[in-house]
């Protein structure tokens, strides 16, 4: 009883069984020692002077001296052994020589860069999600970053907004799957490890459901919708560890996220406990002035520390105005001592108080600047992440011994541009990133001949180029055309109105298309485009994102078929910007569709069928797979017993592949509406040519649960549709009653 009374004892004064402080122990101490602007200091984060991710302010010189006196917490766009390794030595000229964070945006990779995000989640690959951030974080760390700002976790259902390429799609569940892996991924063993980062979930919350699909516009709805779509990525991140998380540029029904009390305080850091730091996105803080919720910087301040933002990206309203707040009375200075104590502790979790150039390592940098093991990943993935939409007369996989080929189009070429939106610029970018053309080449037999032309830019009007794309396309025996939008076209501030092909490249596939050539469309985007013409005359078309370094490679293995692609959409597709938004997800309400065709005093639109163009979850592949023998383990359950749920899927084509088998249900009736299908479990498997193979999940009382209006979270007892299919759309269902 003696040894337990001492164990509770030193526990209580921060010291653990070896005799050693705790991390609370040392940030306390370490509070205790530091003036009011040294704790706000800690609050303040600027961005380095040469790659800025917003508009930028800095006066360099006068931040050289901030981060001397200690005023300085953290820095972003800071990168490299040797910049990292300058910036650290001014900190340690402050009095208490507090070490920097440096934080960068690795969205999708680093050195090494893989899909855009949305494309990665077209994958459903949840081990190759984790490891690809395992080796971003491996590269970043290397450069002597210590902190991303991802993943991004919102869920969206505009295709119309730029940063959809930035996150997992529309549907709560798979995104939430997606953010917990990339989390795991980032953050590997643990905090303090040379090969983690602090991951960062982004944006809190509900930025993704900006009105009309205009970045940093007002969010707008009910508390029901934003609990039970919005936030549970972000609790689950909470949860997972996540090391910090930044709010959002978007009000969420007028008040702006980054002074807001209700998500902030009373969710993430009262009822979740969450333990982290949470950064602002980069000015939000003073661009509330404008947002119209505070008259000045002072008012900014004061609401955004008390709102729950605990690091001031970029605004310059925090080290100016926070001082003054405590000394007024205005703020509380334990709101201070809370956010600069949050910020520390994550400080020695990275060990930095211990040695702060540990992650500045050139040996290090060289060893991950280029990996092999790095790129031929990266490859594997790009191919995973291609999803078939279209395969008319299995045109697809292309013979490499085809005589002769021609590669049309704007990206045919391109290198830089294959990185996609949001990927950290090197110098060498363009001669070490695969180009569509070069991938393709290097797996053409020797005694075929690969054609080439432009055909047109990305996006004007000018179609001078276009006679030289006919003549090169009657020289072929089959055409491959590359289309979409600019890799630049699709990310942060990139919402479009019009999200079909852009400038005349349409018309050049509709001009290519009359010589009678086979043609297999290549669509590279960051988001969900509209291309109703080509997806109607086009006989094989493959929508292959933005694919990263290896690129040209990864889709080069999926055209010749050395890679049988199993991608399935995580967004639904659009028939036109008029059904905007689109999910599967959505309610059924009182006059439902019931086909396209009797639009007569029904939810329809007289012009134009329901249904999107492509399904949430939809993916070709060059074999063919069959559902058969769905078995419930019971049809009438009670209170907490599991449902077991089993399907028979066959691979009856000629090409080894994998399936994404998709679980959904349905709750008929509720206290409030429920969805017409709701994601509940998937897996990725992979079936030889001939075989089959069963597969199964489980669904608990856990998984029926829902908000009710006034936010109560449970089941009820009712009827539930049990779908398991290829698809949102293709699927088996049978009906069950479960009571409580």
């Amino acid at each position: 009883m003696k040894k337990v009374y001492f164990l509770l004892t030193i526990a209580a004064l921060g010291i653990n069984v070896h005799g050693q402080k705790t991390v609370d122990q040392k940030v306390a101490e370490l509070l205790s020692k530091m003036t009011l602007e040294e704790k706000v200091g800690q609050m303040v984060q600027y961005s380095g002077f040469e790659y800025a991710t917003g508009p930028q302010q800095s006066n360099s010189a006068a931040v050289l001296e901030e981060i001397k006196k200690g005023k300085v917490g953290s820095m972003l766009n800071v990168a490299g052994a040797d910049e990292t390794r300058a910036f650290q030595k001014l900190a340690q000229q402050s009095r208490l020589k507090i070490p920097l964070l440096f934080g960068q945006d690795v969205i999708h990779g680093y050195r090494t860069t893989f899909p855009v995000n949305l494309g990665q989640a077209a994958s459903w690959d949840l081990a190759m999600i984790e490891k690809s951030e395992r080796i971003a974080a491996t590269e970043a760390s290397a450069y002597g970053i210590h902190w991303t700002f991802a993943p991004m976790v919102d869920i969206a259902r505009d295709p119309r907004w730029g940063r959809v390429m930035e996150g997992s799609g529309e549907d709560t569940y798979l995104g939430t799957q997606i953010g917990l892996a990339r989390i795991k991924g980032f953050q590997g063993k643990g905090l303090g490890s040379l090969d983690a980062v602090m991951a960062c979930a982004k944006h809190f919350a509900a930025y993704g459901a900006a009105v009309g699909g205009r970045d940093y516009n007002s969010v707008d709805m009910s508390l029901r919708q934003l609990n039970e779509t919005y936030l549970p990525p972000f609790k689950a991140a909470a949860e997972a560890g996540v090391a910090t998380f930044m709010n959002s540029f978007n009000d969420i029904n007028g008040i702006p996220a980054t002074a807001n009390q209700y998500i902030q305080r009373e969710l993430l850091k009262g009822k979740w406990n969450y333990k982290g730091f949470v950064v602002s996105d980069w000015g939000s803080i003073g661009e509330m002035i404008p947002h119209g919720y505070t008259k000045d910087a002072n008012e900014a301040a004061e609401k955004a520390i008390s709102g729950g933002s605990d690091m001031d990206m970029e605004s310059r309203v925090y080290m100016a105005e926070l001082p003054k707040l405590v000394k007024e009375g205005k703020i509380d200075v334990r709101l201070v001592d809370d956010a600069a104590g949050r910020i520390l502790t994550k400080k020695f979790e990275m060990g930095l108080f211990d040695d702060p150039y540990r992650f500045s390592n050139e040996k290090r940098q060289k060893e991950q600047t280029d990996n092999p093991e790095n790129r031929k990943f990266g490859r594997e993935f790009g191919s995973k992440s291609i999803v078939l939409l279209k395969n008319k007369g299995n045109i697809l996989p292309l013979s490499k011994n085809v005589k002769t080929v021609a590669l049309i189009g704007p990206f045919g070429k391109e290198t830089v541009a294959n990185h996609g939106f949001w990927s950290i610029a090197f110098k060498d970018d363009n001669q070490r990133i695969i180009s569509q053309f070069d991938g393709i080449k290097n797996q053409l037999g020797k005694n075929s001949t690969l054609l080439y032309a432009k055909g047109c830019n990305v996006d004007d009007q000018d179609k001078s180029m276009f006679a030289e794309a006919v003549e090169t396309a009657k020289k072929a025996d089959v055409v491959i055309m590359t289309l979409g939008e600019g890799h630049d076209m699709s990310g942060e501030a990139k919402s479009r109105s019009n999200i079909g092909f852009s400038g005349v490249q349409e018309d050049l596939l509709k001009e290519i298309a009359k010589t009678g050539k086979p043609v297999v469309l290549m669509i590279n985007a960051g988001r969900p485009l509209i291309f109703n013409w080509a997806a109607e005359n086009i006989p094989a078309i493959t929508y292959n994102w933005w694919l990263g370094t290896e690129a040209g490679n990864s889709i080069a293995d999926v055209l010749f078929g050395a890679v049988n692609p199993g991608g399935k959409l995580p967004m639904s597709f659009p028939r036109t910007e008029g059904q905007i938004p689109i999910y599967y997800n959505h309610y059924n309400t009182g006059r439902p569709a019931k086909n396209n065709t009797d639009r007569n005093y029904v939810s329809a639109y007289i012009d134009l069928d329901n249904d999107p163009k492509f399904p949430f979850g939809y993916g070709l592949s060059y074999t063919d797979f069959k559902y058969s023998d769905m078995v419930l383990s019971s049809t009438s359950l009670k209170g907490n017993q599991t449902l077991n749920i089993s399907v028979t899927v066959s691979n009856t084509g000629k090409y080894d592949g994998e399936e994404v088998v998709q679980l959904y249900i349905r709750d008929l009736f509720g206290k409030v509406v429920r969805p017409v299908k709701e994601l509940k479990g998937f897996q990725k498997i992979f079936i030889k040519k001939g075989e089959s193979k069963k597969v199964d999940f489980k669904l608990t009382p856990e998984d029926l649960k829902f908000f009710d209006n006034d936010l109560n979270y449970d089941w009820e007892s009712g009827e539930f549709d049990i779908m398991v299919g290829t698809n949102s759309q293709d699927v088996q269902t049978k009906r069950i009653s479960w009571t409580k």
